[in-house]
């Protein structure tokens, strides 16, 4: 019963006292052992285990599950699992994807919600070689172009039409591997990349020409937010009909989108610690690029002006507007697509406890990158 009453917070005051009572006190550094039970938990990740993902190791490594009486399972991602067809399924309790492919599913028929917003802004970004000609999405005509595919092409397609640039006949659009190879070889004009991973891998890179690692000055780079066709990213996904219809689990989703997010706030707080712990969870990524990569990531959620995990209106508008325009989705999704009311409780939670939810005054910092980010 405590923990079911925790749904229904309403304030500060109520939010804390409740969240404290599920565990079995006032102490918020309680663990498990003062839970009157511990519910299991899994949550679906979309791609391998990386600082992408910080915030959810740093949940479990810091004992923040535990004091939400949670008990959680991170499944690592690969190019062969579709986490919100996990969630749908019933194989997973939670899952973290993209907004539009999220939304092409639930357009298909799954129940999914979007429960928790944790990136603000997108990370991805078409980059060239600074001597390339290529400086906004109408130079790419005539070039040839890289891209992953499975849903990551989106605002790429968009962001060519927005400049009159037609994708399917105004340059060679190639699968590209989930690398910057192609790129870094010639075999590509523009590579994709995520600010936080794929552009850090041609910064680790040694520049034949000189010896030393290639640096920002020898890139161009497109970066959708800037050209308007940005769409949202990673989001905590539940299963809609057990929020409408089992009150355990969405008791269970409160405590886990509030767990979540205070481990992301760990991360801003706390960058070298929460690499540190990804790279314990057997990380294949070296320690500078995982670095670089806390450091990116953090730049994507904060600043979070209304607070961490809820939804920015016209980004989730224009999101949309993408989609739509590009055939992504056949119609707008209906209002049930997302909820704010889980982010809007774990919130009260934490500025309960005088958390700085925002994070207006982060900054990001200056990381050297070693070669092969080792």
């Amino acid at each position: 019963m405590k923990r079911q009453l925790i749904t229904r917070i309403v304030g500060m005051v109520v939010a804390m006292t409740l969240v404290a009572a599920a565990c079995g006190s006032d102490d918020v550094a309680v663990g498990t052992g003062d839970c009157d039970s511990v519910d299991q938990v899994s949550l679906q990740l979309q791609w391998v285990t990386q600082t992408q993902f910080g915030g959810y190791f740093a949940a479990v490594d810091q004992g923040i599950y535990d004091k939400y009486c949670l008990d959680v399972e991170i499944r690592e991602g690969g190019v062969d699992i579709v986490p919100q067809q996990q969630l749908a399924s019933g194989a997973t309790d939670f899952a973290v994807s993209w907004v539009p492919k999220a939304l092409v599913s639930r357009e298909e028929g799954m129940d999914i919600v979007n429960v928790a917003q944790v990136f603000q802004r997108s990370g991805t970004l078409q980059v060239a070689w600074a001597d390339s000609g290529i400086d906004e999405p109408a130079d790419l005509a005539g070039k040839v172009v890289g891209s992953w595919g499975w849903g990551n092409e989106f605002e790429l397609l968009a962001g060519s039409r927005k400049a009159g640039v037609n994708p399917d006949s105004d340059y060679e659009l190639v699968q590209q591997s989930f690398d910057m190879l192609a790129l870094l070889t010639g075999e590509i004009d523009a590579a994709q990349a995520m600010i936080y991973n794929e552009y850090a891998q041609v910064l680790e890179a040694t520049n034949p020409a000189t010896g030393a690692l290639y640096t920002a000055d020898d890139l161009s780079v497109i970066n959708w937010n800037d050209v308007g066709t940005a769409m949202l990213q990673d989001a905590i996904w539940a299963d809609g009909a057990k929020l409408a219809n089992d009150e355990h689990y969405e008791d269970i989703t409160t405590r886990f989108v509030a767990a979540s997010l205070e481990g992301f706030l760990y991360c801003r707080d706390n960058s070298d610690k929460c690499v540190d712990i990804v790279l314990d969870n057997g990380s294949a990524l070296g320690r500078s690029h995982q670095a670089w990569e806390m450091n990116e990531i953090n730049g994507l959620i904060w600043p979070s002006p209304d607070g961490i995990g809820m939804m920015d209106k016209g980004l989730w508008d224009q999101t949309i507007s993408v989609a739509t325009s590009e055939s992504i989705l056949a119609s707008v999704p209906d209002s049930g697509a997302y909820t704010t009311k889980y982010a809007e409780a774990a919130l009260d939670v934490l500025r309960g406890r005088g958390i700085d939810t925002t994070g207006k005054n982060w900054r990001p910092i200056t990381v050297k990158l070693n070669p092969g980010g080792e």
